[in-house]
This record gives structure tokens, C-alpha cells and sequence, in this order.
């Protein structure tokens, strides 16, 4: 399922990360590419331990607790710290498909990546260029959001980003393992709830039409999720 998430971070939000990020110092994106990507892979990326980038990341971490469609689509279990790259000067990354398992830096915490997620933190009308394309069950689409916005698509699916001829694109992306790993059990559900929520709100949360699809959403987790 790829599924685009509108304001996970307000304008302002936006604004201070670019201000905190136009002064980070940035190092060759490759370092933490597996061997076959680091071949397709040029762009510019903040350090795992840089201070920023933890600042930063937190911020969207919390934003992303009170963001229910996300909740809804990713049934996040483990989310990898948010990384941070920079496109400029003919920069891109080639198609890949990302490692299934990442280990968080200094820690033992191992996340199987099930969902993948890029966080747009440029207008796309001050760049060339950049698009995220992924390949899914209807062909290759082309992502390019409104800073703020946020693309969420299975870690399974071939993807890459476009080569940027002009300006500059900045992005957060991460990781995360779901309770339920399977895309396909995963797209059920967001399905599920969403009907359930257009329920709730057409016939009240008591209904009995809200409550029965809510037990058959309920039933499905307890069936499918990783425990």
C-alpha cells in the first residue's frame, strides 16, 4: 500500500527543521548504504549521531504519535530513528530496494523494515527534479509533496529518487516494523478502519453497525499481528 499522509509537520515545524538543517554539516550519503545501493546512491546525509539529527527526528516522532492515519496504515510496533538527506547538483539515487532488517546505532534493537516512509521537507516548486518513484501493483508512481507531507510504501517495493537538476531537496526517512508485516493484511485493515471511522461519524460510535465492523477489525489484529 502507498499511501501519502497531508501536515504531518506544520509550516513551522517545516521552517525551524530547514533553518537546523541548512547549517548541519552533511557527509557522503553512502555510509549507511548496503553494498549494492551505495553503487546507485548519490546525495548528501547527516550523521546518525549528529545532534540535529535527533532534535529533528524526536520532533517528527512525536508528531507522528497524534497522526491517526499513520497509526491506522503503519501499526507501527518499532520505528528506526528518522535519517535526513540532501539532493543538489545533479544528485539522485538510483533503484534499489532497502535491507530488510536495520539495527538502530548503539543499541541492540534490531527493526525489520515493513514500511518505508519519506518525510518532504521542500517545496517542490523550488526544485527540478527529485521525484520519488516507486514501483507498486499499478505500475511506477511518481511522489513529490508539499513540504510537511509525508509517503508511506512497502520496504518490498523497488524505488528511487530522481536525479535533482535545480535547487535543493531535503527529506527525512526511516523505517519501521509493524505489528502486522504483511502488506496486503496491512491494507485490509486500513481499509477496516477507515470505514469504521466514516461510521462513527455518519451513525455514532455506538451503533451497531460501527461496533460489529470494529469487532471484525479487532479480531483481524488479534489474528495478525506479531506478538
Amino acid at each position: 500500500m502507498l499511501i501519502c499522509i497531508p501536515n504531518v509537520l506544520s509550516r513551522e515545524q517545516v521552517a525551524h527543521c530547514r533553518a537546523q538543517l541548512e547549517v548541519a554539516a552533511w557527509v557522503d550519503g553512502k555510509i549507511t548504504a548496503g553494498g549494492q545501493a551505495a553503487t546507485a546512491k548519490h546525495n548528501l546525509q547527516l550523521p546518525q549521531d549528529s545532534a540535529i539529527a535527533r532534535e529533528i527526528g524526536e520532533a517528527i516522532l512525536e508528531a507522528l504519535t497524534h497522526n491517526a492515519r499513520f497509526v491506522s496504515a503503519a501499526l507501527p510496533m518499532k520505528i528506526f530513528p528518522p535519517m535526513f538527506n540532501r539532493y543538489e547538483d545533479g544528485g539522485n539515487f538510483g533503484i534499489h530496494i532497502d535491507n530488510a532488517i536495520r539495527y538502530v546505532p548503539g543499541t541492540t534493537v534490531r527493526v525489520r523494515t515493513d514500511v518505508s516512509a519519506t518525510l518532504f521537507l521542500t517545496e517542490p516548486e523550488t526544485y527540478d527534479g527529485g521525484e520519488l518513484v516507486i514501483e507498486d501493483s499499478f505500475g511506477a508512481q511518481a511522489i513529490k509533496l508539499a513540504a510537511g507531507d509525508m509517503a508511506l510504501y512497502p520496504s518490498t517495493s523497488l524505488h528511487q529518487v530522481r536525479t535533482v537538476t535545480r535547487g535543493v531537496r531535503l527529506a527525512a526517512f526511516f523505517w519501521l516494523q509493524s505489528m502486522v508485516r504483511d502488506d496486503g493484511q496491512r491494507t485490509l485493515l486500513y481499509d477496516l478502519d477507515q470505514s469504521i471511522q466514516e461510521l462513527s461519524a455518519e451513525l455514532g460510535v455506538g451503533h451497531p453497525q460501527t461496533i460489529r465492523l470494529a469487532g471484525v477489525y479487532h479480531n483481524l489484529i488479534r489474528r495478525w499481528a506479531d506478538t
